[in-house]
């Protein structure tokens, strides 16, 4: 069975808007959250988020990717 952990990171991720906040909530460090998203859009090769200094949003890539509802992610 695949690893689903960068998924689940991913996720939260998307759901709050932030690595950090998302890494809080998993128990983990932002760093490890930050490197399993970004081996995620590696492994699926398109961008899942956008990011900025001060944000992280969904790319319409990263939309059409996220596992849960729409109206979660």
């Amino acid at each position: 069975m695949q690893n689903l952990e960068p998924i689940l990171i991913f996720t939260t991720v998307a759901e709050m808007g932030s690595f950090t906040r998302a890494a809080d909530s998993l128990g983990i460090q932002k760093g490890r959250a930050s490197t399993a998203v970004r081996k995620l859009e590696e492994d699926v090769g398109v961008r899942l988020l956008h990011r900025t200094t001060r944000s992280v949003r969904l790319t319409e890539d990263g939309r059409d990717s996220c596992p849960r509802p729409r109206s979660a992610c």
